[in-house]
């Protein structure tokens, strides 16, 4: 009787987890490219119902910011359900941030003064380089994205896959990046996927109690990088695509190298070691009558499968996780990836902010150093930003292949993983992200200006 109770256990850890990773982690070709099952089920629907994921995105974004608003005096019909309450509750700010992202998105879907050659302030929030790109080219398709990892994301959850990765790995992260084991999840998950389901699981493992507010921070802005899909595009952007093994190797290097000194420094080792959840998060030492890391890990697994109630459970927890991105996290990156792109579009700001990067990147005698310069700082409200404007104002093939690399490694950008992070529970805040993503720019600059350097010789 007790063998059989393993076996189902074991069965109940094994079958969920394997068609988790199959989902989000396990890379296939299709069309040409490479990606992962989750990304292609959501470009499938995006095709098939494309036209109306706009005005859905609308209606997500108004609903949010109507609750938002509401939830500050508390009903109680918000209170009186937990998936309800979790997911509209929120502060002023943030209720005003989904209002300013509700005002947006209205006047980017009706189109108002969006046309070539209109003038003045409605015309620079939505036309195609701001609002209309946030709508049109994010929005819509972070909403399937959402979705579908919402849904699924419990198979990576629930069914103790993060529990045997955690104990087979602690060893390894806990001494080189000071986080639990089960990080290195977050870290495939983004790095094959989406860096927006690493931050997704990030959020879910921190409000569930098994990551502190250090070890959340940590992994969201140093482990939720970008993918494997969106290095292709930013490369492909700056012409350079013959040098894609080289500049991939670079960015895990980068990576690597941010990894480990980043959590040493401020501000992320400034944040402290406390839980939402306290009593969840798993111990670091093999506990007695365990001889080995599997062992340990296997046993967690089934104590997880164990607890967990089913169908029910699973459902609710999907649906939770969809709701809170959906109404929780497209608002925020609605009104700020917007004005961060009218800032961009329509000021000099990031180019005077790029400026102290000018001296730096004559040292590295780097060709174009003005031009460079103007791209360092533009990253951190858009990945692609960067590279079109390389695309356009610099010639020098060294300098573009240095510019595609370090907006990508420079991870923190407003207009997706920022803005997932700051619409999410995990405690870091705007002015934490701008000092991070600086920190990741200089460390990245360190390391790909010699590379390239070399790699162009």
């Amino acid at each position: 009787m007790e063998q059989t109770k393993k076996q189902g256990s074991l069965a109940g850890f094994l079958l969920p987890s394997i068609i988790g990773i199959f989902l989000f982690m396990i890379p296939i070709q299709y069309n040409g490219s490479w990606t992962v099952v989750v990304k292609i089920i959501a470009d499938l629907i995006s095709q098939c119902i494309g036209d109306f994921l706009p005005i859905l995105c609308v209606i997500i974004v108004t609903v949010s910011a109507i609750l938002g608003l509401a939830s500050l005096r508390t009903p109680t019909f918000i209170t009186s359900y937990p998936i309800i309450h979790s997911t509209f509750s929120t502060t002023a700010v943030w209720a005003i941030i989904r209002l300013v992202g509700a005002v947006f998105i209205w006047l980017t879907y009706l189109g108002i003064d969006a046309e070539d050659g209109n003038e003045g302030i409605l015309h620079m929030i939505t036309c195609g380089d701001a609002g209309g790109f946030v709508l049109g080219d994010l929005l819509s398709i972070l909403v399937v994205i959402f979705l579908l990892a919402g849904l699924l994301l419990p198979l990576l959850l629930d069914f103790g896959l993060l529990e045997f990765i955690g104990a087979l790995l602690t060893k390894v992260m806990r001494p080189l990046f000071t986080i639990p084991g089960r990080a290195a999840v977050d870290c495939i998950t983004s790095w094959i996927g989406d860096g927006t389901l690493g931050v997704m699981l990030t959020a879910n493992q921190y409000e569930s109690g098994y990551y502190s507010k250090r070890e959340a921070a940590i992994i969201a802005t140093t482990f939720s990088a970008v993918s494997i899909t969106f290095s292709i595009v930013v490369l492909a952007q700056v012409g350079l695509m013959e040098y894609f093994g080289a500049y991939y190797l670079l960015i895990c290097l980068i990576g690597v190298a941010c990894a480990l000194l980043l959590p040493r420094i401020p501000p992320l080792s400034f944040k402290k070691d406390e839980y939402l959840v306290p009593g969840k998060a798993m111990g670091e030492t093999l506990p007695k009558g365990y001889t080995s890391s599997i062992q340990y890990g296997l046993a967690l697994a089934r104590q997880r499968v164990g607890e967990h109630q089913g169908a029910a459970q699973f459902l609710e927890s999907s649906f939770k996780n969809a709701a809170g991105m959906w109404f929780g996290v497209l608002p925020v990156v609605m009104c700020i990836g917007t004005l961060a792109l009218v800032l961009a579009n329509n000021t000099t700001i990031f180019e005077v902010l790029g400026m102290p990067f000018l001296p730096l990147l004559q040292f590295l005698d780097v060709p174009e150093a003005a031009e460079a310069s103007k791209t360092m700082i533009v990253g951190f409200t858009d990945m692609f930003t960067p590279s079109i404007l390389a695309a356009s104002t610099i010639t020098s093939p060294m300098t573009r292949f240095i510019v595609a690399v370090i907006s990508v490694t420079q991870l923190i950008y407003l207009s997706e993983v920022g803005g997932l992070i700051l619409g999410s529970k995990i405690p870091v805040s705007l002015p934490e992200l701008f000092l991070l993503f600086l920190e990741r720019t200089f460390i990245s600059l360190l390391i790909a200006a010699p590379f390239a350097h070399w790699i162009f010789s």
